[in-house]
């Protein structure tokens, strides 16, 4: 057995958009099909942010295929900087956009075995983890994806509208554009008024609420910090009173990134994160 993961970098492209963009997968090559486990990132995140790619690793180590992906309009461009950089195109993303890159993902992985040997994964044993946002949409995108075996949420929103005021609205629909600060970087990153325009025509599948009390099937785990700042442990609580069988795990003292920041310059996962992941690969040992 390799003492490293290997890791494989391939690209995307979508029949909805002409964009493409990269995911990648970690694994340890010991010739035994394993569970696939897809981690989604969150607004103004990517998928190499922080310490993700220690965390691949990591899920690597402990006998998974691990696989991460740049929601296509995230703000990334493929052979760029690495980091948000096309405005343009952030402000142009939306919930069913990103639904529907997931998509593409699954299915590239099921129909292209050379990406992932059917002797190193388990297409049948597909997993999902969601941070923040992309905790709400890896609960709708399973409730709509049969392939789906369990689904992980960490530090997740319970609704993917996130409380827009009428005066907000109003404004933002006489202007077209609404501008959300990166905190990080301090760019003004635009939000052009299609978003809401694609929350309304596609209102149920969007619906967390709705998507979780109906449709969803597959067992679900609630991971949440006590302390979260960004998105309130009450929203964890909402999500497992729309799904009381899911497993609910609230970290004492943790905060909405796990510990992290970027860039993560250490070898080693922050240990707020750690204990999400050990919470994690416990879940998944007995569901996939």
């Amino acid at each position: 057995m390799s003492a490293s993961p290997v890791r494989l970098d391939f690209q995307l492209t979508s029949a909805r958009h002409t964009r493409p963009f990269t995911a990648d997968a970690r694994y340890l090559p010991d010739g035994r099909p394993k569970p696939v486990v897809v981690f989604v990132h969150g607004f103004k995140g990517f998928k190499d942010w922080g310490h993700f790619n220690v965390l691949a690793d990591w899920f690597a180590q402990q006998g998974f295929v691990f696989v991460k992906l740049n929601l296509s309009h995230n703000g990334l461009v493929v052979g760029g900087t690495g980091d948000l950089e096309d405005l343009e195109a952030f402000g142009r993303n939306n919930f069913s956009l990103e639904l529907d890159d997931i998509g593409t993902l699954l299915d590239h992985l099921e129909q292209h075995t050379a990406v992932l040997p059917a002797t190193e994964a388990d297409f049948s044993r597909l997993a999902l983890i969601g941070h923040s946002r992309g905790g709400g949409l890896v609960l709708l995108k399973a409730a709509e994806d049969a392939r789906v075996k369990a689904v992980v949420t960490w530090a997740a929103i319970s609704n993917v509208n996130p409380g827009w005021t009428d005066e907000l609205m109003q404004h933002w629909q006489q202007q077209g554009v609404y501008h959300v600060e990166n905190t990080r970087t301090k760019q003004q990153l635009p939000l052009y008024y299609q978003i809401v325009e694609d929350y309304h025509q596609n209102r149920l599948r969007l619906d967390i609420a709705h998507n979780l009390r109906r449709k969803l099937r597959q067992p679900l785990l609630i991971v949440h910090g006590d302390q979260d700042e960004t998105v309130p442990v009450e929203r964890a609580h909402e999500l497992k009173g729309w799904k009381p069988e899911a497993e609910l795990v609230l970290l004492p003292a943790v905060t909405h990134n796990f510990g992290g920041g970027h860039p993560w310059q250490q070898a080693e996962l922050p240990n707020e994160a750690q204990q999400a992941a050990e919470a994690t690969v416990e879940f998944l040992r007995r569901v996939v």
